[in-house]
């Protein structure tokens, strides 16, 4: 049993007003809200820091499991209560502590704002004091956790944030926010951008709605609604002794992005090859001119960062690319329903040798790698499919098909032309040619079931 979670966007439309989009009032009042709700979590961190025994009590209560009375850490909802008692005026807590009145400070606040605020702040300040308490307890005199900061992006509960998409024309679609003006809080409505894609995905059955949260960016403003989903999957060793188990192997690389191959009954049923369409080159000369300009402008000014909108855009295609790849690996599991995923256990790739440019071409394909790994593992939970990592040495030297050791190779001019990083691969025993990506992919499946090469070797006694 797991659970797996994604996260969908609906945009808010911050156009011009004569094009449908929102006006400058409604603007300036989302960032008075952010910055309003910013100010009420670092109250409430700063109320909870001044009482942090109170975060380490233990109650008592009793356990029908074991039927008996047991003790347990205070729940976020009871430090919630006690919160609320403490710092807000009520008919039954008319004298809040001294210093600590909220209702004095925020007047007028929602109490499904100042509820959401008290959740975060309580969970920056439980994560700060084990952070800290790890940290004394090392001994070491450097990496002393700084203190929780306030910002965040607002958590809308109900009664903040009214979405009617099923009642309206989806192209003319507005969200009702409960915003703060600078004086006052009251309902607003902003127009949103239309996206068959959000109803897909709002719409899809067994997914779990939670509290959207309201992400206000430099140029941008969504609505971040969270999804969970029940996930019943067999385990790795349950998996291994069934005799119809698929295995679906990835092997990540710079021109073919990833090449898929799927094994079944010891024998390779389907393969993809996903290229990056010149992804690599297009980021190559895009790091050529960033390298260029560093060299040109000299020794960079500490805090300030330069060339950012090519860098913006080395990220964005970066992003794009991984999405996509890690798509067509999650469509590839679909077909399979119980298989396993399999990819190679990288973790250090450090560029070598060669221009700056080229190091930092390098670099990225492999934050690319990365980014291919975590969104495809996270595709394929979501479809009830396990990903599991594989000893990664000699899958790119030995032959897939009899396990003896060969050697990467290029044709140019119609001559065999051995290399390190080479195209092709040929063994020299039962002379098996293919492309080298195929057959590293083809022996991850290989590595995964410790075959050949990749069997356990016996530990020698004396």
């Amino acid at each position: 049993m797991g659970q797996a979670t994604r996260t969908t966007k609906l945009f808010l439309h911050l156009g011009k007003r004569d094009q449908g989009g929102a006006n400058t009032d409604k603007q300036a009042a989302l960032t008075a809200t952010v910055e309003v709700l910013n100010s009420a979590r670092s109250f409430y961190i700063n109320f909870f820091l001044a009482h942090a025994d109170k975060l380490a009590e233990r109650v008592s209560y009793y356990s029908e499991k074991h039927l008996e009375m047991r003790e347990r850490a205070i729940s976020a909802h009871e430090l919630l209560t006690w919160a609320e008692a403490c710092t807000v005026e009520t008919k039954d807590h008319p004298h809040p502590w001294e210093g600590w009145n909220f209702s004095q400070a925020f007047p007028g606040m929602p109490f499904t704002y100042r509820r959401s605020v008290i959740k975060d702040a309580i969970g920056k300040v439980r994560s700060f004091l084990a952070h800290r308490a790890t940290w004394e307890k090392s001994g070491k005199k450097k990496g002393r956790p700084g203190w929780p900061g306030s910002a965040n992006h607002p958590t809308l509960y109900e009664g903040t944030f009214s979405l009617e998409l099923d009642a309206l024309d989806q192209r003319e679609s507005f969200v009702r926010l409960k915003v703060y003006t600078g004086q006052s809080w009251m309902w607003v409505h902003y127009p949103v951008k239309y996206s068959r894609y959000f109803e897909q995905r709002r719409a899809e059955p067994g997914w779990e709605q939670h509290s959207p949260k309201l992400v206000l960016g430099k140029h941008t403003t969504q609505l971040h609604f969270s999804q969970t989903k029940e996930i019943t999957a067999k385990k790795i060793k349950e998996s291994k002794l069934d005799p119809e188990l698929v295995t679906v192997a990835v092997d990540l690389n710079v021109k073919n992005l990833a090449v898929i191959t799927v094994r079944q009954h010891s024998q390779i049923i389907e393969t993809v090859f996903v290229t990056d369409h010149g992804l690599d080159a297009h980021r190559y000369r895009h790091l050529k001119r960033i390298a260029k300009k560093q060299w040109l402008s000299g020794k960079p000014v500490a805090g300030e960062r330069s060339n950012q909108q090519l860098w913006q855009h080395v990220r964005r295609m970066n992003a794009d690319a991984a999405h996509q790849v890690a798509h067509r690996i999650a469509a590839v599991c679909a077909k399979y329903p119980g298989c396993v995923l399999l990819f190679e256990r990288l973790r250090k790739i450090k560029p070598k040798g060669a221009s700056k440019s080229r190091r930092m071409n390098r670099k990225q394909a492999n934050q690319v790698r990365g980014k291919i790994n975590q969104a495809a593992r996270e595709q394929a939970y979501a479809l009830e499919v396990v990903t599991a990592e594989v000893n990664p040495h000699g899958t790119s030297r030995y032959c897939s098909r009899c396990g003896a050791r060969g050697e990467r190779f290029s044709i140019r001019g119609g001559r065999y032309i051995p290399e390190k990083g080479g195209k092709l691969f040929r063994c020299p025993v039962c002379h098996y040619e293919a492309n080298a990506d195929f057959n590293g992919s083809a022996n991850v499946h290989h590595s995964f079931y410790r075959e050949w090469h990749w069997q356990p070797r016996l530990i020698r006694s004396g």
